[in-house]
């Protein structure tokens, strides 16, 4: 992947990320339902990042253009929605950034600041957050709908 590209994400329970106010949340799709446009940016200058993790990719929530980023808060990894210039930084921006491997139709995003700790969903209206419990008791696979 080269250029951006946008489209939708969704999980294995047909629930798409929607904005709530300034927090991104996992709601049933339907068609009351506008799904917020992601955007998939590739990291342009991955060098010092490890090899064979994934593609390093920067994930961005359109209107208004907000950015996935994991912060430690007391010991712990959370998933938050921040507004940086990304596109002239030099170097990786670790906190923004996800290692995405794809299989088949599903993919994970595991953050790269933060080794094996993957962005999840649970249940209905409940925001998307950061697992180390990759697949088990959260759902840690998604589906992308990505325009050309």
């Amino acid at each position: 992947m080269e250029k951006p590209r946008v489209g939708e994400v969704f999980d294995l329970n047909q629930q798409v990320w929607f904005l709530q106010g300034q927090t991104l949340v996992a709601v049933p799709w339907s068609n009351d339902v506008t799904p917020v446009t992601v955007t998939v940016a590739p990291c342009k200058n991955p060098g010092s990042l490890e090899k064979d993790k994934g593609i390093p990719i920067y994930l961005g929530i359109q209107n208004p253009e907000m950015w996935l980023h994991c912060e430690d808060v007391g010991g712990q990894p959370i998933l938050q929605l921040k507004t940086p210039d990304l596109c002239n930084q030099a170097k990786p921006m670790k906190p923004f950034l996800f290692y995405h491997v794809q299989t088949d139709i599903n993919s994970t995003f595991e953050s790269v600041a933060f080794p094996s700790w993957f962005i999840a969903s649970s249940k209905r209206g409940q925001p998307i957050f950061l697992t180390s419990d990759l697949g088990r008791m959260y759902s840690t696979a998604f589906r992308m709908n990505l325009r050309i």
